[in-house]
């Protein structure tokens, strides 16, 4: 059964940087190629937001408009494992973030409806 597992939240100032991993196991072929996995965010009471996504097989890559130009969603197939780079980070950033895959899926359906096995998330606190 697929299992992810993020790590890398924690409590950080505004302008910090923080990279998150999202290890995965329990792929049938044992890498990530056909999945698309994408970053999430969410605080309880809030809407889900699809940070960034990625398509494992041609690396196309997709973000939110809040995330554009901070953050780099990226993959390392060797170590089934997922990253999001985080620079500049905001107070409105601090959110719990997850992830999540879900194979033969696109980053556009990836990021609308986070489809698929997820994480139990990593908290993201951006404060002074």
């Amino acid at each position: 059964q697929l299992q992810l597992v993020e790590s890398g939240g924690g409590l950080v100032q505004p302008g910090s940087s923080l990279r998150l991993s999202c290890a995965a196991s329990g792929f049938i072929l044992d890498t990530l190629d056909g999945y698309a996995i994408g970053w999430f965010r969410q605080d309880p009471g809030k809407k889900r937001e699809g940070v960034a996504c990625i398509n494992s097989g041609d690396d196309q890559t997709l973000y939110s408009a809040s995330a554009e130009g901070r953050f780099t969603i990226s993959r390392d197939n060797a170590k089934l494992t997922v990253y999001l780079q985080m620079n500049n980070l905001r107070p409105e950033d601090t959110a719990n973030y997850y992830c999540a895959a879900s194979p033969g899926t696109s980053v556009q359906a990836m990021c609308a409806f986070a489809p698929g096995q997820r994480g139990q998330g990593t908290q993201v606190t951006v404060s002074t």
